[in-house]
């Protein structure tokens, strides 16, 4: 429980039904959708698609999702890949001929084909009440009449409005700048795609004007996308992974998404007492720096499309217990190893799976529902970098997102680049599961570090009893290309100890993350929410 004497936030408690976001207005809207008979896919998709115009630096309709929901009274949650392609005329073996050894952000070739549109309308179909017309009301009420920017929009806003150029700019800056927080700022050229869309479902979107408006535009700067690509696009029913953590599930999407990561750091903590560990202490901080490296240096190496030959088996092996014990066994509790990675390129003999893997990002956004039935949404929708790949259809403003940039070069690497095939992804929603039952929708935010992120909260409510709002409020480290960010949460004296452990202990310019979490009570039924800080939204329930 908090201090009251100290500046934080409660949990909020619900009976009935639930959202957690990164902005208040997209969870009122959510909460309005619960209200009005809407269920928690209705409600989750209806904020979702508010939020590519209240945080268009983290997301928007040109981008990817991912969802988990568990309905009440199903034995396991379904799975849902909202991931897009590459288009098809596009392989790694042309931008080697161009010379480039990684894929630019703002090339025309990070530009995968938008899969969220196709998940957003599978999930209304197949497991909601609303259509599109009702699912998209507040979205273009928004994008016709403003909003107001709110604080932490703003910020972003501003550390990315110089690299806005062209359609871009024109879509995306007030007379060439940022908006100010507070600034009135309405998209009267996307609301008119989102009436489209409104009015035809999923075909407004994938075909007639709205896609010829992003194919032409792409195809102006290079792309090899095309109608055919737009139209093929369908996202993929997939049956989560999991692994447990002192009793606790944690439930993840399988590749391309970087969910097993997190299963894998959370199996290699499992090995040492954390509880006896100071939570924001420099001993905590250690080793679990140490067990990121070798989750994450795993990842780079086995993690791809589904589709990729040996997908299956790259996964049983890094997710195995004598993958997890070699792994333990190699992190010093008392100092940061310099040779933690040396020759574990053995242990990962499977095949020509070396290579960073593509790039990195630490904006998206992430909603979870719980309704009055119980049934739980988990969902997370990103165009990657902030605003994407810096580029936007030219007649409507849909902000292309830059996945493709998080694919290798490195040919035979199973995340090379290849024509309809699915990068590497970083976003994944989660939900925690006690006795078989769902326990929390969670998802936390911040690029790389969301594997991470999720093995932290589930060690905070787990090993030190925290509430839902303390473990998003907790300070946060994170290490990352040989450096371990450490937010200013944490003492001196712990920064300065880290030092001595062996590690570049630095305070980073942006806060680690984000994220949201709803646990259901599995004593009361009570809905209990969290939000963080790092953001500027809120849970909201009734």
């Amino acid at each position: 429980m908090r201090d009251f004497q100290l500046p934080g936030r409660s949990t909020v408690h619900a009976r009935n039904a639930m959202c957690a976001t990164s902005h208040p207005l997209a969870a009122e809207c959510a909460v309005k959708c619960l209200r009005d008979g809407g269920n928690a896919v209705d409600a989750a998709v209806t904020a979702a698609l508010t939020l590519g115009l209240l945080e268009p630096a983290m997301t928007g309709i040109g981008g990817d999702a991912f969802a988990l929901i568990w309905k009440d009274g199903e034995a396991r949650p379904v799975g849902l890949n909202g991931s897009g392609r590459a288009p098809a005329g596009l392989d790694a073996a042309m931008l080697r001929a161009d010379g480039l050894s990684d894929i630019p952000q703002d090339s025309h070739g990070a530009v995968t084909v938008p899969g969220a549109m196709d998940a957003f309308d599978t999930m209304l179909r197949d497991h909601g009440t609303f259509g599109w017309d009702r699912a998209l009301a507040p979205a273009i009420e928004i994008a016709r009449n403003g909003h107001p920017v709110a604080p932490r929009v703003a910020w972003d806003w501003a550390q990315n409005a110089a690299s806005l150029k062209g359609d871009m700019a024109k879509h995306f800056l007030v007379g060439g700048r940022a908006p100010k927080a507070g600034e009135m700022v309405a998209y009267p050229a996307q609301a008119d795609a989102l009436e489209i869309i409104a009015r035809e479902g999923r075909a407004g979107f994938y075909s007639g004007p709205v896609a010829e408006d992003m194919v032409g535009s792409l195809q102006a700067l290079g792309g090899k996308h095309t109608l055919e690509d737009f139209s093929a696009t369908s996202c993929t029913y997939v049956t989560p992974i999991s692994g447990m953590y002192r009793g606790v599930e944690l439930i993840e999407l399988p590749p391309n998404g970087q969910g097993a990561t997190a299963i894998l750091m959370a199996k290699i903590l499992e090995g040492f007492d954390i509880a006896a560990l100071d939570p924001f202490g420099p001993e905590r901080a250690h080793i679990e720096a140490e067990a990121a490296r070798l989750a994450y240096d795993a990842r780079n190496r086995l993690i791809a499309d589904a589709d990729t030959p040996g997908s299956a088996e790259r996964l049983a092996h890094m997710l195995s217990e004598a993958t997890v014990n070699a792994l333990r066994d190699r992190i010093d509790p008392m100092a940061a190893r310099p040779d933690l990675l040396d020759d574990v390129a053995e242990l990962h003999a499977l095949g020509p799976s070396m290579g960073t893997g593509g790039a990195q990002h630490k904006d998206t956004i992430y909603i979870t529902v719980v309704d009055k039935d119980r049934t739980v949404v988990s969902l997370i929708y990103s165009i990657f970098h902030a605003f994407g790949s810096l580029q936007a259809s030219s007649r409507y403003g849909i902000n292309f997102q830059c996945r493709g940039a998080a694919f290798s070069l490195e040919e035979g690497h199973p995340n090379e680049l290849k024509g309809g095939k699915r990068p590497m992804h970083t976003i994944i929603p989660a939900i925690l599961a006690k006795d078989g039952k769902p326990w929390a929708g969670l998802g936390v935010m911040g690029g790389a570090y969301q594997s991470n992120g999720h093995a932290r909260v589930l060690s905070n409510l787990v090993d030190f009893g925290m509430d839902p709002q303390e473990a998003m409020d907790g300070a946060r480290s994170f290490y990352d290309k040989g450096v371990l960010d450490v937010e200013r949460g944490y003492t001196q004296s712990t920064l300065d100890r880290l030092g001595m452990l062996g590690h570049d202990a630095r305070v980073p310019e942006v806060a680690i993350g984000g994220g949201q979490i709803i646990m259901i009570d599995p004593e009361t039924g009570c809905l209990i929410g969290g939000s963080d800080p790092r953001k500027d939204g809120c849970a909201i329930g009734y």
